[in-house]
């Protein structure tokens, strides 16, 4: 009977996970619409390029080097696709860890959630440095970002690996919120400090001139794309749906990360119409992405108003965050950075408000750990590139757009003519 009981459980919480993971891989189609919306016409079907192929990217690296290095498994993932013994040895782990509490599933399910958390970093840096980075050189960084960049971090923290060897972070990240969201954040300011500002962006004076994006119907969609895709994000990383206590975990989650979402939307809301003067859309999306990233970092211990709260602040944030990064002239399209970043940090921080298991020194040198090696590893690599094939594109093919100087075929050809 207990080997049923077991079974079942194997089944339902490797359901859950594959669920969870194709929600969290439909994020990949909230990034790209989000990204073509707030790009201006001229440079949609780049943007696109990039979001469609960095996910390729990501699988394909994580598979070959990425999983091995942050959880073990072997290269090629070699070491869990199962054999004629996968009954009897699922049985023999349970019957040494207890299965009573304890998540169980197969090990393909685990690297399909994982993976999909690696592109969704990747793809925070894909809107940082749009409309003036080379699609080539964005695609080599895209390899040795999945590869070998994120799993390391990533083997430190959720995979409980020593710091290069040295010492064991005390850390708590439920979701992301530093790992993934941070991370990405911290690779896309590498690249942006040495790529520079659009042409046009900043004046001699200082002044920060607003580029609209081509299609805010679609920066909207993408991010409700995102908002649902979240709740697999971090209900995913439940990691267990088949008992009670784990069930209730789950639907918590969803609460959770629902509220600090509509929190976050609603405070940017009204925070850009008391500074600008009036209802702001693309922050009120940036806001609702705030909140989830504020609350990604742990989104099972707060209650339902803490979760607003926290999402508010973060609603905030981003708004200052946004304005400030404009002062100082790092050129971020789509506010990636602020976002994720810079609401990664917060989020992270937070964690002991409603965890008693870490504590505000854990949380920062954990940040800070997080920050220094994606931040300093990204900047080597992004240099490395820029030497042999350049980074940017030219003045010329800016002005005509990257869909038409790196794709040769623009997203709205009937309204362009870049290029011609």
């Amino acid at each position: 009977m207990e080997n049923q009981i077991y079974e079942l459980q194997y089944a339902m919480d490797t359901f859950y996970f594959l669920v969870s993971g194709a929600l969290v891989m439909w994020m990949a189609a909230g990034f790209a619409m989000l990204e073509a919306g707030l790009v201006r016409s001229k440079n949609t079907t780049e943007i696109l390029t990039k979001n469609v192929s960095l996910f390729a990217i990501s699988c394909i690296m994580y598979l070959l080097v990425g999983y091995e290095l942050m959880y073990g498994g072997g290269y090629f993932l070699s070491g869990i696709t199962g054999s004629e013994t996968l009954v009897e040895d699922a049985l023999k782990a349970s019957a040494e860890k207890g299965f009573h509490g304890e998540s169980v599933y197969s090990g393909a399910s685990d690297f399909f959630f994982q993976v999909v958390f690696v592109a969704t970093a990747m793809s925070i840096v894909s809107g940082a440095v749009a409309e003036r980075m080379k699609l080539w050189a964005f695609l080599a960084f895209a390899v040795v970002m999945t590869a070998v960049i994120y799993p390391l971090e990533g083997s430190w923290t959720w995979g409980g690996k020593a710091v290069f060897g040295l010492f064991t972070l005390e850390f708590s990240d439920f979701a992301g919120s530093g790992i993934v969201h941070m991370a990405g954040a911290s690779a896309a300011l590498a690249g942006v400090l040495l790529l520079g500002p659009r042409k046009g962006k900043y004046g001699k004076d200082g002044s920060v001139r607003a580029i609209p994006g081509a299609n805010l119907p679609l920066a909207t969609l993408g991010t409700f794309i995102l908002w649902m895709g979240w709740f697999g994000f971090n209900g995913g990383s439940v990691l267990k749906l088949g008992d009670i206590a784990s069930a209730h975990s789950v639907a918590m989650v969803f609460l959770n990360t629902n509220a600090a979402a509509a929190g976050g939307a609603f405070i940017a809301l009204v925070v850009a119409r008391i500074m600008f003067g009036k209802a702001d859309l693309t922050m009120t999306l940036n806001g609702a992405l705030a909140g989830l990233v504020a609350i990604t970092a742990e989104p099972s211990t707060p209650t339902p108003m803490m979760a607003t709260l926290i999402g508010m602040v973060a609603g905030v944030l981003v708004v200052f965050s946004i304005v400030t990064l404009d002062k100082l002239r790092i050129d971020d399209p789509v506010g990636a950075i602020s976002v994720h970043g810079v609401v990664g940090l917060f989020g992270l921080m937070m964690v002991p408000v409603t965890n008693s298991g870490a504590t505000f020194i854990g949380q920062l040198v954990g940040a800070g750990v997080i920050f220094g090696w994606v931040f300093g590893a990204s900047l080597v690599v992004w240099m490395v590139i820029k030497m042999f094939m350049g980074i940017r594109i030219s003045e010329e093919e800016e002005a005509a757009g990257a869909d038409y100087a790196e794709c040769g075929m623009e997203a709205y050809p009937e309204f362009t003519n870049a290029g011609k």
